[in-house]
């Protein structure tokens, strides 16, 4: 499994759920001219403990170790087309808005040969940042791996074609106890067609309420996401996952509060959670209008209620003004969702349908979380 970038992924051995304090850690051994273990990963290779790995700089950007090649070298490569300044690629530069930012590569002048990407680290401005990394697509090998990798992967994950994606871990903050609980990867593979909805709704619980605020503004980022594919045909991604991160204190106002202010009652999260009135006519639209078109027929996810395509997006994002205007101030939770792991991208001149599959899959389980 790849490395993610920047921001959100611990390696975490069994139990399948953690809880642990959120309070400031020890101060961690410096390696490297100042660089420490990334403390928040959710999922990927662990720094210390697996030959690659993840640091965090000084700066405070992410540093994510070259896997050896072909994969590191490939994916530089796609960092450095995606961000190159002197091109004007419509389509690469409409990606830009879905990756962490990227700065380069950056060796230590005490290592000069472990080559690593300097990235945007996209929970840094989050107090407590609920994270959580998603492996999107029908396969999780490309198409030059081995027999024996590609029957490795599926026997990781069978549903993996059927369902789409793959939850790799989470990190969510729990209000009242002040801490985080953390999934790893064995519990998203525990999760079946049956359970997937239930097992990604732990993700926007904090104990006390739902977080549909927090479930709303991914959807847009998402859907947006989605748009982007849809329109290109250049790139086919395997092994690719999308970050998403939300703030896990719910603030009773815009204004900056110390962290004491900020445990405030569930009733001030609700005051979010009152979207949902505004969103009864995106869900009207959801069950008339927005229908389902992936070519795919395994016959586990068809449905003709998937709410995909431009009309849903602008109607979400309609919504989410006309409530912005009607209390004066942002009604959804801020959120952060990045493209992530970019060792097995190819070029192609179709659409990746099998991408497409899983984002609308994804799409279809956010929407019954917010609905039910």
């Amino acid at each position: 499994m790849d490395s993610s970038v920047a921001l959100g992924r611990l390696e975490l051995a069994r139990p399948l759920m953690t809880r642990g304090s959120c309070l400031p850690e020890g101060a961690q051994s410096a390696h490297l001219n100042g660089c420490v273990p990334l403390s928040h990963q959710v999922a990927g290779h662990k720094y210390g403990v697996d030959k690659v790995g993840i640091l965090q700089h000084p700066d405070g950007t992410v540093l994510k170790q070259l896997q050896p090649p072909p994969r590191g070298p490939r994916e530089m490569q796609f960092y450095s087309n995606v961000y190159a300044d002197d091109h004007c690629d419509p389509c690469l530069v409409d990606l830009q808005a879905h990756l962490p930012k990227y700065y380069g590569t950056w060796s230590s002048p005490d290592a000069p040969a472990d080559r690593y990407l300097k990235l945007d680290d996209v929970t840094r401005r989050f107090q407590k940042p609920c994270i959580m990394d998603v492996k999107i697509g029908q396969r999780s090998y490309d198409p030059f791996a081995s027999q024996e990798k590609r029957e490795q992967q599926i026997r990781k994950y069978p549903l993996m074609e059927d369902i789409g994606f793959l939850v790799l871990g989470m990190r969510v903050y729990k209000v009242g106890s002040d801490s985080f609980d953390t999934y790893d990867q064995h519990y998203g593979r525990g999760l079946v067609k049956d359970t997937i909805q239930e097992g990604l709704s732990k993700f926007f619980c904090n104990g006390d309420i739902l977080r549909k605020d927090a479930i709303t503004a991914s959807i847009l980022k998402v859907q947006k996401i989605l748009q982007w594919f849809e329109g290109q045909s250049r790139f086919h991604f395997y092994a690719s996952s999308l970050l998403f991160v939300y703030e896990g204190v719910c603030a009773a106002s815009p204004a900056s509060q110390t962290l004491r202010e900020s445990q405030i009652a569930p009733e001030a999260c609700e005051q979010n959670n009152n979207i949902e009135q505004s969103l009864s006519t995106m869900y009207s639209l959801h069950k008339k209008g927005c229908h389902y078109q992936a070519k795919q027929d395994n016959g586990v996810w068809s449905s003709s209620q998937q709410p995909n395509g431009n009309r849903s997006l602008a109607r979400l994002e309609e919504d989410r003004e006309d409530e912005k205007s009607e209390a004066g101030q942002e009604p959804l939770s801020d959120v952060e969702v990045k493209m992530i792991d970019f060792a097995h991208v190819f070029p192609s001149d179709v659409p990746d349908q099998g991408y497409i599959y899983g984002l609308k899959n994804l799409l279809k389980v956010l929407h019954q979380i917010l609905e039910e």
